[in-house]
């Protein structure tokens, strides 16, 4: 694994990143699920790589990322992909984001269409409220004595009960990046999901589209893409048998669909 690179955006706050890949190929950018690094991606990144520049990081408050205080913003999440590509010189990418990664690409969509290619929003939604259970979340965790019992809750909400049975060592790896999450990091990007709401701007979204679905995603529910693909114009819809983290579940149909959009 290369070490992590930094880049410090507009707020003072350092942003970690990581680059696979041949500096001559096209940009994928590959955004995660909240409470996982960059490192959610190690199953895709070699085959990823044969094709695209693979440009990976972590969220603020995630991973190798400054945590800064309080609540953060979706606009500031997206901000910080654009300041990330600003700082490396690179004008427009792919961008494959997942669950959380799947807002910020949304809001990209919207907000940023220059700096996009081709739009991939996994496992996503474009509103999880209302915002009273995610100030119950964020409370708990901030007053929980450690992650484990929160862990376990993520775990339960992303795999499915044969997997986390068998303990396979996927569920392990995943499970130890869950304990090393930053609490006030983890209530801070809770925050940005709390106060998101793109179900009517999505439809202003005019790159090319890809929703990928989990049939089984107790998470960002099947219906909640379906109403992405629908509401954004000319996008295709992928289901998969998945759960919430498809690239992990099912990472050769994932595979399969992002390669056929991208390709």
């Amino acid at each position: 694994m290369n070490e992590l690179d930094f880049v410090t955006v507009g707020d003072g706050t350092r942003i970690a990143y990581r680059v696979d890949g041949d500096a001559g190929r096209p940009v994928l950018m590959l955004s995660n699920s909240i409470a996982t690094t960059l490192r959610m991606w190690d199953m895709q990144v070699d085959e990823l790589s044969k094709h695209f520049r693979v440009l990976r990081y972590d969220f603020r408050g995630h991973g190798g990322s400054g945590v800064p205080a309080g609540a953060y913003s979706l606009d500031r999440l997206g901000r910080d992909v654009i300041e990330l590509l600003d700082a490396l010189g690179i004008e427009r990418v792919h961008f494959l984001g997942l669950s959380l990664g799947g807002f910020v690409g949304q809001w990209l969509g919207i907000h940023a269409p220059e700096r996009i290619e081709r739009l991939i929003l996994s496992n996503t939604s474009s509103y999880l409220g209302p915002a009273k259970p995610f100030d119950e979340r964020i409370a708990a965790v901030l007053q929980a004595p450690d992650m484990s019992e929160t862990a376990e809750m993520f775990l339960g909400n992303w795999f499915p009960a044969r997997m986390l049975a068998a303990n396979e060592p996927v569920i392990e790896e995943f499970r130890a990046m869950l304990l090393a999450i930053d609490r006030q990091g983890l209530a801070g990007l809770f925050a940005a999901v709390r106060d998101a709401d793109l179900r009517r701007t999505v439809a202003l979204i005019s790159r090319p589209t890809l929703v990928i679905a989990g049939r089984h995603d107790t998470v960002t529910a099947a219906s909640h893409s379906e109403l992405i693909a629908s509401t954004v114009p000319g996008a295709k819809l992928v289901v998969l048998p998945a759960v919430h983290l498809s690239n992990v579940e099912y990472p050769a149909e994932f595979m399969k669909a992002v390669l056929g959009f991208l390709r």
